[in-house]
């Protein structure tokens, strides 16, 4: 269960413009980063001023909650007025009601962020008398980033064998009329080395994955493409990727490979599986629903995916993670009907996610924020362990070896960036 409120501390909070301070990634803490970032732009968190933990069905609504007392307490001082800028907290929840992983909600001590061109730092502090601001110049020094971290992965609690297995049960309950989707995931695990600096790796997984969000909360780390709920005022948007296939080789069998993918019926049924569970889930809360008519194809650099946008009218007072509770867990990473599948999941996979396929991301003062799945991701230990996961989605023509070739395209980003 979630812990027991605790009174919250008054927070004043003081925002400047800042030159432009570099690679944003190399800023926030070698050993304990906080990051949101893609394309260059974004926030990274450094120290904690306020941490919150919760559990079980209710952590987001709890977190929730607990940030509207947060904000309500804070004086904030932002000249600045970008998303991101004054007053956020950086938060990771767990993908199951009923996981061992604690969920969070932290406010960092500082922040330095960019967008459109602009650069901020950000102080908060939680003394009464608060000291003058800690920063009096518009400039801050580059940090030096340690060398490339190499970490061996190898097979953790599911292997492929024990994958296939799972897959092959899953199309079983799923022609038994049990599901029409199940979105199942194995495990790589392996240790960090001492002393190594994580920036390193989000340093890698940003160039070789700018489209994708570069994300660090509380040891969970990762380049995840797929928006779970992006706020900005009332308007919210989202990205539901479902259906994937490699990237060719050549330019021609790469061609080819994008339009299998496009007219593959079992890949096509699997998008609509999650378009379908996302758009039911946001009815009760949302107007003026907006679908792409068909799925894109998304290219990253490793696979091709099925994409659709979707963007809706909120109403007032809803903040990014009131979306964020409502829509999660939906079909992209658990199945259809919701709650058959994540108990399948349970039952086939017999192993805890973790942080794994659930909310990461950001919350600011105005309730505008941004959250992502946490795909294509490691949680890495106090003890450093490392534990990745990636997943796909099986449907009835799912075939056992191709789910477990997809698997080894998502656990790329991660593989690749500790190779």
């Amino acid at each position: 269960m979630t812990r027991p409120p605790t009174a919250v501390r008054p927070l004043t909070v003081s925002t400047r413009i800042l030159d432009d301070p570099g690679a944003v990634l190399r800023h926030t803490l070698a050993g304990n980063p906080m990051a949101f970032v893609r394309g260059g732009d974004g926030i990274v968190g450094i120290g904690e001023a306020m941490r919150f933990e919760f559990s079980g069905p209710s952590r987001m609504r709890d977190a929730s909650a607990r940030w509207r007392e947060i904000v309500a307490a804070a004086a904030v001082d932002d000249p600045v007025r970008l998303r991101g800028s004054g007053l956020v907290a950086f938060g990771t929840f767990a993908f199951a009601d009923d996981s061992a992983a604690t969920s969070v909600l932290i406010v960092p001590r500082v922040v330095v962020g960019r967008r459109r061109g602009r650069a901020w730092i950000t102080a908060i502090d939680t003394t009464d008398a608060p000291a003058p601001l800690p920063f009096t110049s518009t400039s801050v020094p580059v940090p030096r980033v340690g060398p490339h971290v190499s970490v061996a992965l190898h097979p953790g609690a599911v292997d492929e064998d024990a994958y296939a297995a799972s897959v092959a049960a899953a199309v079983t309950a799923i022609t038994a009329g049990r599901a029409q989707k199940v979105v199942l995931a194995r495990d790589l695990v392996g240790t960090l080395p001492p002393g190594a600096d994580r920036r390193a790796v989000l340093l890698d997984l940003a160039a070789a994955y700018p489209t994708c969000v570069t994300f660090a909360v509380d040891g969970l780390i990762g380049a995840t493409p797929e928006t779970l709920a992006r706020t900005e005022g009332r308007t919210l948007t989202a990205r539901v990727l479902a259906g994937s296939a490699a990237r060719g080789a050549d330019a021609e069998s790469d061609r080819v490979a994008a339009e299998t993918l496009a007219a593959s019926t079992k890949d096509l049924e699997e998008h609509a599986f999650a378009i379908s569970s996302l758009v039911a889930s946001l009815r009760p809360i949302a107007t003026d629903l907006r679908v792409d008519p068909e799925p894109f194809r998304l290219q990253l650099p490793n696979v091709w995916h099925l994409a659709s946008d979707v963007e809706a009218v909120l109403p007032a007072g809803v903040t990014a993670l009131d979306v964020a509770d409502v829509l999660h867990p939906t079909a992209a990473v658990a199945g259809t009907p919701t709650d058959v599948a994540v108990r399948l999941v349970a039952e086939l996979e017999g192993v805890d996610r973790g942080r794994y396929a659930g909310p990461v991301g950001w919350l600011g003062a105005s309730g505008d924020g941004e959250w992502m799945l946490a795909l294509r991701s490691a949680q890495i230990d106090d003890d450093g362990t490392v534990r990745a996961w990636a997943g796909a989605g099986i449907v009835a023509g799912s075939e056992p070896a191709r789910e477990v070739a997809e698997t080894r395209l998502k656990f790329r980003p991660v593989v690749d960036a500790l190779a």
